[in-house]
């Protein structure tokens, strides 16, 4: 694998290869997916990276014809959050020969929970609105594909609308499968209100957990953290545990030392689903680059203290090619765009070892600049998020972000222009962003997380968002 800065390729080569050697050993001595068991797993070193090789040819996909031999898979988003944080999974399940048209993502528009699951709150959603959501999703892809049955990935929140629409929604008689990560399946151990979808004494989990915690005729999987999942802590809810997430009946897979986040979007996490789901071992956890990976996604919203998957419209977007050691800008902008009404900014053709920086200014909004590691394949779930971000005049606001996991002192190798990033905790991993104000003249700015590296650039007035991927 080829990196930038001064990155090691075959370190990190000798890291996928120890890794998939590791998880496959464990994932050919599973039991039947359909016999509950609770499984340990080694995990994939925190975040680690993997940047595309170009000299790696493009992974093998099925003809159209025999594509429907692959069931559809839909992933299913967690609270808060959207389809974007799948990116590395479907990558890989695509460089692991699945098809690019039976993979799909879910965003619901309001992905935040209520505080009170009966009363409407703006912007934020119940239980039952993402179980009609989430149906309708399931019946639009299976009459586009022809499948009679698909398989429902989700992750943390995600995981209960699933459990919800497959016993009270219908969808036992249209899913195959089904693999909750992280999901909060007996609660959160905070002291919450029984009208809160996420308490342990709420109608809707004693209805999902009353009886059969598993719905017959569907396979299910869970994934969990061995202790490092921050929502699910021994604490003062008794029935919330280090097992919360398991549910009787499943196939009940932990994975130690990942964060709530990593146990839907880890490596190690990836092989658990590619196994259960094809009843084969990958045959690599890398990400196949392509040769001209074609990007698009939308710009979407945070209203009411919440953020949302609803676009963003007349929203100025632009993308500059970057110098990887320097984050210094070469030439013009290589594309341009302001979102339409649904805030989409379009597609554009990348190059799969390229550094790029996104610049995203909406009106009486400062200015946003997204620096990312590359990207190695096409994707349409790429948004942008315009959080509320105050600028600072005369200091550059830095938002040192992974979105597909925590950071923590305890396992993490983390720095910001060459110290460690202020902020950050020990113990059980319990953030995924970190604010910094920096002062003086726009400059380049170095930032590593577990060995991947981005250099962008401090601006004073303006707001930088410092991405990691992986």
């Amino acid at each position: 694998m080829q990196t930038t800065n001064n990155q090691p390729g075959s370190r990190l080569r000798a890291l996928g290869l120890l890794v998939l050697s590791m998880v496959a050993s464990v994932l050919l001595a599973a039991c039947d997916a359909t016999t509950p068991t609770k499984e340990a797993t080694p995990t994939a070193p925190a975040a680690t990276p993997v940047a595309p090789t170009p000299t790696t040819a493009p992974a093998p996909t099925p003809t159209t014809s025999a594509n429907s031999n692959f069931e559809p898979i839909l992933f299913v988003h967690g609270n808060g959050d959207s389809s974007a944080l799948w990116l590395t999974t479907v990558w890989r399940f695509e460089s692991n020969g699945y098809p690019r048209d039976r993979l799909f993502a879910l965003d619901y528009p309001n992905p935040s929970a209520r505080d009170n699951d009966t009363l409407a709150q703006p912007n934020r959603s119940s239980t039952e609105e993402q179980r009609q959501q989430l149906s309708a999703k399931v019946n639009e892809i299976l009459a586009s594909t022809g499948s009679s049955k698909l398989i429902l990935v989700a992750q943390s929140r995600g995981g209960n609308s699933v459990r919800n629409y497959l016993k009270n929604g219908g969808g036992a008689a249209k899913v195959d499968k089904a693999i909750l990560a992280g999901t909060p399946n007996h609660g959160v151990p905070a002291n919450l209100p029984a009208s809160n979808e996420f308490s342990p004494q709420s109608t809707f989990l004693k209805d999902l957990n009353t009886g059969n915690e598993v719905v017959e005729g569907v396979s299910f999987m869970t994934i969990r953290s061995d202790s490092q999942d921050k929502y699910a802590q021994p604490g003062i809810v008794p029935t919330v545990g280090y097992d919360g997430p398991e549910l009787k009946g499943a196939k009940n897979v932990v994975i130690p030392n990942l964060d709530h986040r990593e146990t839907g979007f880890s490596p190690a996490s990836f092989a658990q689903m590619y196994q259960f789901i094809t009843g084969n071992v990958p045959t690599t956890l890398d990400i196949t680059p392509e040769a001209a990976p074609k990007l698009s996604g939308l710009v979407t919203g945070y209203e009411n203290s919440v953020p949302t998957n609803k676009g963003v419209a007349g929203v100025s977007f632009a993308v500059y090619e970057l110098d990887p050691a320097t984050g210094s800008r070469q030439g013009a902008a290589v594309y341009q765009a302001t979102t339409t009404a649904d805030g989409s900014w379009g597609s554009f053709t990348a190059k799969p070892t390229a550094y790029y920086e996104m610049v995203v200014q909406a009106p009486g909004q400062p200015i946003r600049h997204f620096f990312r590691s590359p990207f190695p394949r096409s994707t349409p779930y790429l948004p942008v998020r315009l959080y509320p971000d105050a600028a600072v005049a005369g200091k550059a606001v830095i938002q040192y972000t992974r979105p597909r996991g925590y950071v923590s002192n305890t396992r993490d190798k983390h720095s910001l222009d060459g110290k460690p990033v202020p902020g950050v905790k020990d113990g059980v991993p319990t953030d995924s962003s970190f604010r910094v104000e920096l002062e003086g003249a726009e400059r380049s700015i170095a930032a590593m997380l577990n060995g991947e590296k981005i250099t962008a650039r401090a601006i004073p007035g303006e707001v930088v968002y410092i991405e990691f991927t992986y």
